[in-house]
């Protein structure tokens, strides 16, 4: 099969902890996290074009396709690398948007490992790495290869070893956004900072937690009633929220629980990206 014939995963993440230690004077923050790679995964194709142009086989709703990360992705290798190959980009989304699970960003993460082989650019992941950071604080991590314990805003990555666990994962109707969560006067900046020997399963909090459950009820009403079935936090700057469990049987049985208006899955944790081995060295 050609690599064209492929379809491309692009996983989900949760932040099994996420700490804001300060604020920089550019006005990123600074962070520490911890990653978690799931198994909920969009699917990626690809399509070679006679011309130069990059766009979606099919519009996303609700995002423009010049501000879709993965085209984004794709017209910034263009322009890095002066390759004239142009592509279309079908994506099948399964993971949620605006929920602080990564989808476009994993989205962006996977069309740079992609059209690197497809376009025979050869470009190592360091280099992916950097591009990719100018699409997003998160892109970096989704070209890690595998779970990471995250610093500054997400990029500086150590990989950590986390073991097996599923997670219930319920999804707010709400649409949350990121730069308001991180704007609130609200917001507590001054976490003390940690180190990766002080993380273990259950650790710490998501700082965003607080402000995003003040203004999205539903967040909050998510967050209740998980919390009857585990320590549940929310991932990102949400909507969602999640609980670990150490089975799978564990977690279907929480999502059969489920209340009719409120919307969940269940996922398995991963070791390692889908497409790590596609990630050259250097």
């Amino acid at each position: 099969m050609s690599d064209w014939d492929r379809v491309w995963p692009a996983p989900a993440k949760l932040n099994l902890f996420l700490h804001v230690t300060g604020r920089r004077t550019d006005g990123y923050h600074q962070l520490q996290t911890v990653f978690r790679l799931i198994d909920c995964c969009d699917w990626l194709r690809f399509l070679p074009r006679a011309n130069p142009k990059v766009g979606l086989a099919q519009a996303l709703p609700g995002i423009e396709e010049r501000d879709e990360l993965s085209v984004r992705a794709a017209r910034l290798l263009q322009r890095e690398t002066g390759c004239r190959r142009g592509v279309e980009i079908s994506i099948g989304k399964n993971i949620p948007v605006g929920g602080g699970l990564g989808g476009g960003s994993s989205d962006a993460a996977t069309t740079l490992i992609a059209l690197n082989r497809l376009w025979n650019l050869g470009l190592p992941r360091q280099t992916l790495a950097e591009l990719g950071l100018t699409l997003g604080a998160d892109v970096p991590f989704f070209l890690f290869g595998g779970n990471a314990f995250a610093e500054g805003i997400g990029e500086r990555l150590e990989a950590v070893a986390l073991p097996p666990a599923w997670y219930v994962v319920l999804v707010p109707s709400v649409a949350v956004s990121t730069r308001d969560v991180f704007a609130a006067p609200e917001l507590t900046r001054n976490t003390k900072t940690i180190t990766i020997s002080s993380f273990s399963a259950g650790f710490g909090r998501n700082d965003l937690e607080a402000v995003v459950c003040g203004r999205h009820s539903e967040v909050a009403a998510c967050l209740t009633w998980l919390k009857d079935y585990g320590d549940a936090r929310m991932s990102g700057s949400g909507a969602c929220v999640f609980a670990e469990y150490s089975t799978e049987a564990q977690a279907r049985a929480v999502v059969s629980r489920l209340p009719s208006e409120i919307r969940g899955f269940a996922a398995g944790g991963l070791d390692r990206h889908p497409l790590a081995a596609d990630l050259a060295e250097g």
